[in-house]
């Protein structure tokens, strides 16, 4: 494939698109220049379930913040989840439909394992960020805003598993991206950055000059990467395990070759989505 003309600079970069160009600018490419569909898997349709829902219990008066209360928001969300264009692409038959079900409640319940959300003292839910960090038009979704005793914590949530103890300050990146953008928006700086995965664990840290300054200067970095790529029209392809999880490895020789060869190697999951691509 040839690549495509020259392309302007996106008018915003958020923490899911400067992922998405750092694990793999030709992914990148194709998803936000190219606009082919990049449709989410049930891992990432169980999160937003998940989501949906917390993100209306923490709404509630703290005293109905129960886990009833999370069961009959569940009940009234599912009818919107099972209705959406994304997960019916699923074709989940029912035994598949009623274990999809059960994973997205284990989550929404993993909450009470980390902390009483009734307990919580919830400044906002979905807050909309817009603000430019180290020369970056950053926009971005904080699930939640608490206050706490010293100011304010970034909180959010993940329905998949916590990274390694050597990623941990990696997976951090994307809230203290979150604190840099509350505060340049407001002048308030958030104290504290948590990410909880639910029913698992909690990893925390305090917001810092030192790491605050890590995490926007990795993204002026991605962004001016993602300049010249686009100045050049060429986007690299860093093949590795999750080509087995990109929907376009069937354009992408690079990666269909990767598949292939981890594949060979035993060293492909089988319930990768591109070996059903590729026919292996």
């Amino acid at each position: 494939m040839t690549d495509p003309p020259l392309a302007s600079l996106p008018k915003t970069f958020s923490p899911s698109a400067a992922s998405t160009y750092d694990k793999c600018p030709r992914r990148w490419r194709y998803r936000y220049i190219e606009k082919l569909p990049d449709p989410p898997g049930e891992a990432a349709l169980i999160g937003t379930f998940a989501h949906r829902v917390l993100e209306l219990l923490c709404r509630e008066d703290p005293s109905l913040r129960t886990v009833e209360q999370a069961r009959d928001l569940a009940r009234e969300v599912w009818s919107s989840v099972s209705a959406q264009k994304d997960y019916r692409a699923l074709n989940l038959q029912p035994k598949a439909e009623h274990i999809f079900r059960w994973k997205s409640w284990t989550a929404i319940e993993g909450l009470w394992d980390l902390e009483d959300p009734a307990e919580v003292k919830v400044r906002s839910t979905e807050q909309h960020l817009s603000a430019e960090i180290a020369g970056v038009p950053f926009r971005g979704i904080v699930d939640r805003m608490d206050n706490v005793d010293a100011g304010l914590a970034i909180t959010d949530y993940k329905s998949g598993k916590p990274p390694r103890p050597d990623r941990r300050h990696e997976a951090l990146s994307q809230v203290l991206l979150y604190a840099a953008a509350v505060e340049a928006d407001s002048g308030e700086r958030p104290v504290q950055v948590r990410l909880l995965y639910l029913g698992q664990e909690a990893i925390e840290e305090n917001v810092t000059n030192d790491n605050l300054d890590e995490a926007t200067g990795g993204l002026a970095l991605s962004w001016t990467n993602l300049g010249k790529d686009c100045s050049t029209g060429q986007f690299e392809v860093r093949p590795g395990p999750l080509c087995g999880w990109c929907p376009y490895v069937d354009i992408c020789e690079q990666g269909g070759l990767e598949v292939v060869r981890r594949v060979d190697a035993g060293r492909m999951r089988k319930d990768a989505p591109a070996r059903e691509i590729l026919g292996i």
